[in-house]
């Protein structure tokens, strides 16, 4: 148990190795949050408080012999990584999980749960008393919202902006799955494609408050409050020295089929952060886990890593509020199949796998 494994970032890939080292290594996971954000359920509970506590889980639940830092990572570099409050932490492997910075209410900024909860109930205030919301971003986020609001909130008219000419335009995905997903929103939902927003609202992110906008082609769009559900960007600028050298003009970390990170012995990288060519998904975050996990085992007992990571074919299970959506899978066959409302719901948009990550914390 001397050798230490300092992980970074408390998401579902850093959790996961985290929690697969606790009982080789002397595991110090590193993260400023008081509490595991199942973000595939945080647009469920931007609309349902219930949600909150299968949204939320404690860390202390996480490790039976390791340590939860609450700190922020001001600078890593290999072997060392120091924190906001000054202090440093030596590494003889360091992982590297801090995920990606997106838009409230999928993502939160802030790292006590009572004030993310305080600002999931402002907002749900105002959605009691808003009758217009404009949500940009026609993606998988942006229509996963739309589905929630309208199933919480049927009284919503929801304008939906994007820049593409169609619903989940970034993906490879089937016709059918954009026709069953339009199907669904279209007798409630505006949708307003093919330009950008000329400028955003003047006022807050999910907060009541009327504005006009117009987007490029100058269509107007009044609404009394606006979500913005596009812009992932790599949380990554924390890396210094030889680890500031492996990021990529977008702020990925480039990573080797073992998801070393390339050049820099002793330092792994798991889930979004890396320049793994798939979608950014928990799952694969998860499968990242397992690998980094086998493979710094190994190199604790002083065996070469063997373990690789080969992304999964892609898909994608897409709920519109509980009893909706659309998923698009690969069978066996090797054909790609388009699923309706209920079989989304059974597979996620009923549970939003939250149950799996319960467990985690048992």
């Amino acid at each position: 148990m001397g050798s230490r494994v300092v992980v970074v970032g408390g998401g579902y890939g850093g959790a996961r190795v985290a929690q697969l080292l606790d009982d080789v290594a002397d595991v110090v996971l590193v993260e400023p949050r008081d509490a595991f954000v199942h973000a595939s359920a945080a647009l469920r509970a931007a609309v349902d408080p219930a949600w909150e506590d299968r949204v939320f889980f404690p860390y202390p639940g996480l490790l039976r012999r390791g340590r939860v830092v609450p700190q922020r990572v001001e600078r890593a570099t290999p072997g060392e990584v120091r924190l906001a409050d000054g202090t440093a932490l030596t590494a003889d492997h360091l992982v590297l999980a801090t995920g990606t910075a997106y838009p409230f209410p999928a993502k939160y900024l802030e790292t006590e749960t009572t004030v993310a909860r305080a600002h999931l109930a402002r907002m749900r205030a105002d959605l009691a008393r808003t009758e217009r919301v404009l949500v940009v971003g026609a993606g998988a986020v942006g229509l996963e919202l739309v589905g929630e609001l309208l199933d919480r909130y049927p009284h919503l008219r929801i304008t939906l902006v994007d820049q593409a000419d169609d619903v989940l335009s970034t993906g490879d995905y089937l016709p059918a799955l954009r026709a069953e997903v339009r199907a669904q929103l279209d007798d409630r939902v505006d949708l307003v494609l093919g330009s950008r927003l000329g400028y955003l609202p003047p006022v807050d992110v999910g907060v009541h408050e009327p504005f006009v906008v117009h987007t490029e082609a100058g269509e107007r769009v009044a609404a009394q409050m606006w979500i913005r559900c596009h812009g992932a960007l790599p949380a990554s600028d924390y890396l210094a020295g030889d680890l500031a050298r492996v990021r990529t003009g977008l702020g990925e970390v480039r990573v080797d089929p073992t998801l070393a990170v390339t050049g820099v012995p002793g330092v792994w990288a798991v889930g979004d952060v890396t320049d793994v060519r798939e979608s950014k998904r928990a799952s694969a975050a998860r499968a990242h886990a397992e690998v980094v996990a086998a493979n710094v085992a190994a190199a604790l007992d002083g065996r070469p890593p063997t373990a690789t990571y080969t992304p999964a074919p892609e898909r994608i299970v897409l709920p519109l509020g509980p009893a909706g959506g659309g998923a698009q899978l690969l069978g066996e066959d090797g054909v790609r199949r388009v699923l309706g409302a209920a079989e989304t719901s059974r597979m996620k948009g009923a549970d939003l796998y939250s149950g799996a990550v319960a467990e985690m914390f048992a």
